[in-house]
Formats: structure tokens, C-alpha cells, sequence
């Protein structure tokens, strides 16, 4: 009698035993290299939860498309298929206009003045402008300020016609280049190498780092220091999933972001740097523009400000403007 108590008694315990919850699945995908900003920003957020959030939160990385690629990533996070994206700007255009402000052509005068605008509020109101899409802007990550790169040297805006170039989709992207006679192809970043070497285009623009880890400097000889528009990203995550986490874990996850969003801007920074005089090293013409020559290439594309300013807001183009310095 007492040893079938003992039994009963032990087998409720069992029952009532709190049941150890799973880790929270965080799949962070992205399409570059992990030796990019975008990519050691990934692999240090992994490292910081693994270290400060274990047994509550679980981080995977998918590099370099292995995942989802441009095409399909958003989509498969508002489906809650991966959790964590950090696409260039340009690709929101079909959630919101407004983030089409950073696409816009010699807007932002360096990198300086982008940074002081991503700290305006404003610019922190756009991290949310996608919320009614299931999209939940989280910080906003720079890749550097864009280049020219093509098969032959750009000085001038007439030097580009004729080409064609490797444009994310971005409506501005291929007016800008439609301004200076030259075509353009929306390819998923994964796809530039093999359309380079296949001829599809001539040109593309990115940083120094983006040009460097997929070896496209190889197949374009020439680099012309633009500096004409910036490619940034944003953190994003679905806002069905974000707001499921509890509250104090999800505390601690944006305390994460904080501190390697700072590093992921440094390393950028750093990293741009380094990488443009690898270029230089392995024997690719850097072409210097002189101030008529940037003149001439600004006043070729500045049009498309006031294109379209009614799209993405005057109150938006206007906060842009103002963290210029000139």
C-alpha cells in the first residue's frame, strides 16, 4: 500500500515537473560573403546570444544565399520562415516608398551625413514605415558609399553610355543610369559574377568591400570613386514574430543589436578602406574625379530629386538634405 502511494505520489511530481521550453529559433539569412561587414555583423550576433542568451534563444546564420536569396527572402520572413534578414535598402521598394530617400543620387555628400541621418528622428520613424507588411525594422546597418565599377573607365556621364549595369530593384537605380545613357539589369547579388562573365552587363555599383569579396574587380579593371549614392541595410525581422518574444528576452536581443549595429558600422568603415587599396594592390585603375568631373555626373542625376520627392515625402527628402554640410 505505502510503495503504490509512494509510486502515485512520485508520478504526479513527474506531471506537475515545469517542462523545459525549447530555445526561441532565430534563422538569420543574408546573401553575402562572411567576410563582409553584413556578414561578421551576422556571425557577431550570433556569438553575443550564444553568449549572454543560451538555452533561451538559438541563432543560425545562412550566408551568401545559402538560404533564401534576393528574390524570395522577404517574403519567406513575412512567412516566418527565416527570422532575421538585413536587405539593402533599395529592396522595400514595394512596402514603402520612402526608403527610396537613401537610393537617391549624390543626396548625402559622404558617409558622415548619412550617419547623422539614420540618428534623426525621421530617419528612425522609416524603421517602422513597413509594420503594416509584417515587416519590423530594427537598425540600420552601412555597407559604405557606392562606386562605379565597369569594362572601361568612367570620368565623365558620357563615358557610361551604352553600358549596361547590375542595379538592385530600385526604379531610381535605372532612372540614374538612364540619365547618363547607359542601360540597366535588376540581378540578385549572388548573379553579378556570372553576368559579368557572361557579358549581361558591364558595370556595377558598390563599396569597395562588396567589389572585393565577390572578385569583381577581376572582371572590371576600372573603379571610378563616385561616392554617389550609399548601399545600406535594415535589420529586419517580421513584427508577428519580434513582438511573440518575451518582453525581457527581446530586451536583451535589441541590446544585442545596439552594440553590433556599432561594430558592423566600424567594420565597414574599416573594411571599405582596407579593400580599396587592395584593388589598387592587384592592379585596378581607382579613377579620381576632379570637382568639374563630379559636377557634371551630380548635375546629370540630381534631377531625380525632385522626381520624387511627392513618393517619398518632402519632409523626408527635406531632413535628408539638412545633415549636408556644405
Amino acid at each position: 500500500m505505502f510503495k503504490t502511494s509512494l509510486a502515485a505520489a512520485f508520478a504526479a511530481l513527474l506531471c506537475s515537473a515545469p517542462v523545459l521550453a525549447e530555445p526561441i529559433l532565430i534563422k538569420f539569412s543574408h546573401v553575402v560573403a562572411e567576410d563582409t561587414p553584413k556578414g561578421k555583423g551576422a556571425l557577431l550576433f550570433k556569438q553575443l546570444v550564444d553568449e549572454r542568451l543560451a538555452g533561451k534563444v538559438k541563432v543560425e546564420v545562412y550566408p551568401n544565399s545559402s538560404l533564401f536569396g534576393d528574390a524570395d527572402e522577404l517574403q519567406a520572413l513575412r512567412d516566418n520562415k527565416v527570422q532575421l534578414l538585413a536587405p539593402s535598402l533599395s529592396k522595400f521598394e514595394q512596402y514603402t516608398t520612402q526608403l527610396q530617400v537613401f537610393d537617391l543620387p549624390f543626396l548625402f555628400d559622404d558617409l558622415e551625413a548619412v550617419k547623422r541621418f539614420q540618428k534623426r528622428e525621421k530617419s528612425r520613424e522609416l524603421l517602422r514605415s513597413m509594420a503594416g507588411h509584417n515587416i519590423y525594422g530594427l537598425a540600420y546597418w552601412n555597407n559604405g558609399m557606392k562606386q562605379l565599377s565597369a569594362t572601361r573607365a568612367l570620368h565623365t556621364p558620357a563615358d557610361a553610355a551604352g553600358l549596361t549595369f547590375r542595379i538592385q530593384p530600385s526604379a531610381i537605380l535605372e532612372q540614374q543610369f538612364a540619365r547618363v545613357g547607359a542601360s540597366s539589369l535588376r540581378l540578385p547579388f549572388a548573379e553579378t559574377q556570372a553576368a559579368l562573365q557572361a557579358g549581361r552587363v558591364q558595370g556595377a555599383e558598390n563599396p569597395w568591400s562588396n567589389i572585393v569579396s565577390q572578385q569583381l574587380g577581376a572582371l572590371q579593371p576600372y573603379v571610378t570613386e563616385t561616392e554617389h549614392g550609399v548601399l545600406s541595410y535594415m535589420l529586419v525581422s517580421s513584427s508577428s514574430f519580434w513582438i511573440s518574444i518575451p518582453y525581457q528576452v527581446r530586451v536583451q536581443l535589441e541590446a544585442i543589436i545596439d552594440e553590433v549595429t556599432m561594430a558592423v558600422n566600424l567594420e565597414a568603415e574599416a573594411l571599405n578602406a582596407r579593400d580599396r587599396q587592395r584593388l589598387v594592390a592587384a592592379g585596378n585603375q581607382v579613377v579620381s574625379l576632379n570637382s568639374e568631373q563630379r559636377a557634371a555626373w551630380r548635375a546629370a542625376m540630381q534631377p531625380l530629386w525632385q522626381e520624387y520627392e511627392g513618393k517619398i515625402g518632402s519632409d523626408v527628402l527635406r531632413a535628408a538634405q539638412t545633415v549636408n554640410r556644405r
